[in-house]
């Protein structure tokens, strides 16, 4: 027995003192090219399709070590072509995951983050006051808010405004029987950028509440293909609904829904660039000194009691 411990840890010994920087790198490129897979397939419908394949894949080495040969065959079989059916049958899944991990890897603060966070702390309230109006009058409305996903197929749809957004604007646009109401609103960087736009359908059209009318599907299709943020004013009940990442959620007020719009448009203080580069050691050094400097002089200067004395 202690034979077998002192090989086995002679060989793990052998095995790590091989190991180079490149084979180091690669392992490190493998273990987060299968975190990303492995993330990708969890946030869509396929992650019950690989629970079933890693089923089939444990029914095979239970089946291929007893010696059953005909269920050996069939999940061998089946699992050759495992993979290809989680990309036909998930396509739009995966697509849709495949862009969120895009934009999620290469995001870049540029110096026109800064003008678009006040167009959008401009916008905000203004949304949200118009939609509120049109709750109360049950006039029906679709306003995309565009995010990371560039909305180009949708606007060379619709009559480019570029306009900025206010009450009067938002109430002229869906007003019933005007030129630009039957359509949606899409909007970039705090800006209503065009008009009587239209959306594409749900991917899965057939499994939506019938309940629901045209505005609230074409506002889930909107939000299953892209990261857009889209709100709906039922024409029927006044509800104010958002769409997001395929999913519809009701009944907003005004004020739960300028929270949304608040967390999903502007960056969080600790996100911003300027306090990222303030969380490295060199700048929180400075800072610390700076701050005790500050503190040391408040401390030895005269109040202006002692002044006046």
């Amino acid at each position: 027995m202690i034979d077998f411990f002192r090989n086995m840890f002679h060989a793990i010994s052998n095995v790590l003192l091989s190991i180079g920087i490149i084979d180091i790198i690669d392992i490190l490129l493998l273990s987060y090219l299968m975190y990303a897979v492995l993330k990708l397939i969890r946030e869509t419908r396929a992650d019950q399709l690989m629970k079933g394949v890693m089923v089939l894949g444990i029914a095979y080495l239970v089946s291929d070590a007893v010696g059953l040969k005909s269920i050996s065959f069939i999940t061998e079989k089946t699992l050759s072509v495992g993979l290809l059916a989680i990309i036909i049958l998930f396509q739009p899944e995966l697509r849709r995951a495949l862009e969120k991990f895009g934009r999620n890897a290469f995001r870049v603060n540029l110096f026109s983050e800064d003008r678009a966070e006040a167009n959008w702390n401009y916008a905000i309230p203004i949304i949200c006051e118009s939609v509120t109006a049109l709750s109360e009058t049950n006039t029906g409305a679709l306003i995309v808010i565009e995010r990371s996903t560039k909305l180009g197929e949708q606007l060379s749809s619709g009559t480019i405004l570029n306009a900025k957004p206010s009450p009067q604007l938002f109430g002229n646009i869906f007003y019933p029987k005007t030129p630009l109401h039957d359509g949606a609103v899409i909007m970039r960087s705090g800006m209503i950028l065009a008009a009587a736009c239209f959306l594409p359908r749900p991917q899965k059209d057939e499994f939506i509440d019938k309940a629901l009318g045209t505005r609230h599907r074409a506002a889930i299709g909107m939000s299953e293909n892209s990261d857009a943020i889209v709100i709906v004013v039922s024409e029927e009940t006044g509800q104010i609904s958002v769409a997001e990442n395929g999913v519809l959620t009701r009944n907003y007020t005004a004020d739960s829904l300028e929270q949304l719009l608040r967390n999903a448009l502007i960056p969080i203080e600790d996100d911003h660039w300027r306090n990222k580069t303030g969380k490295l050691p060199f700048f929180r050094f400075k800072s610390e000194e700076s701050s005790n400097k500050k503190s040391a002089a408040e401390s030895t200067a005269p109040s202006n009691k002692e002044v006046e004395s």
